[in-house]
């Protein structure tokens, strides 16, 4: 809990794994509703929707992934020359 509180281990990594499976979802919904719901439904923009948004969620997750992992790089980097 102190690791936490100070900031040494970061709590943001786990957050994002479940901010993904939400997007995964916002992102299967809104396809399944451009496709059979609502004014000017079209099945090929819904599935443009679906396919675009779960490749964009995954981008931008891994790109998060990614700053948290040079963060990581750098303590290790930082410990080991101190």
């Amino acid at each position: 809990m102190k690791s936490i509180f100070f900031f040494d281990s970061m709590l943001t990594p786990k957050i994002i794994t479940i901010v993904y499976w939400l997007l995964l979802l916002s992102a299967i919904g809104s396809g399944i509703s451009t496709m059979f719901i609502g004014y000017g439904s079209s099945f090929i923009g819904g599935l443009v929707i679906m396919i675009g948004g779960c490749i964009g969620a995954r981008i931008w997750c891994e790109l998060l992934i990614v700053l948290f992992k040079i963060n990581d790089n750098l303590q290790k980097l930082s410990n080991k020359e101190g």
